[in-house]
């Protein structure tokens, strides 16, 4: 009887300490300590150099902001794929968007991020954006760089462009932003 009291007593002071750790880790995966992903693209746009900013509009087609990250519209699919680069497998894994394109050619720089829902498998995502983009037809002049960037585990940026605004632009964002690694960094060729 003492055996079972004593194993029950250790059952029960366990008990809450898998659970509480359990809830911290659900947790700490979910959070963010950016609000969405056009807070992430105006602190990489901050941090440039007045010489290197370009000229740019930011967001979807129907809500375009002139020189400026803008919002992007995720209901908007088929700009999503041709505008960004996001294939169809992805629309249902993302629930924030914003963009940055220049202004003189996409193929100059274009830039996007997307917060991830939060069971979305990262190294999937980015694969299949790698393969979307680098599978792209080009019409007026093909980007040098493809880069795909993880942000804190919750938010992906993806950009191609010419190769020495994209170094800019990679250099900035991973001086910017808390957590960020490159994921991939290959040519468009």
């Amino acid at each position: 009887m003492k055996k079972m009291a004593m194993l029950l007593a250790a059952a029960v002071m366990i008990f809450p300490l898998i659970g509480c750790g359990g809830k911290e880790a659900n947790q700490g995966a979910a959070k963010s300590q950016y609000a969405d992903s056009l807070e992430i693209l105006n602190k990489v746009v901050e941090s440039y150099d007045e010489n290197d900013l370009f000229a740019m509009y930011g967001g979807d087609q129907q809500n375009a902001v002139m020189d400026a990250p803008g919002k992007f519209d995720i209901s908007k699919t088929e700009e999503l794929d041709f505008t960004l680069g996001l294939p169809a497998d992805q629309f249902s894994n993302i629930e924030d968007a914003a963009s940055m394109v220049h202004l003189m050619n996409a193929n100059t720089f274009t830039g996007a991020v997307y917060r991830l829902k939060e069971d979305v498998d990262l190294d999937a995502f980015t694969d299949s954006v790698k393969s979307n983009i680098l599978a792209k037809q080009w019409i007026c002049g093909q980007p040098d760089t493809l880069i795909i960037i993880n942000v804190d585990g919750r938010y992906v940026i993806t950009a191609y462009g010419q190769e020495q605004i994209m170094e800019t632009f990679k250099n900035n964002a991973l001086g910017a932003l808390d957590g960020a690694q490159v994921v991939t960094e290959a040519p468009t060729v």
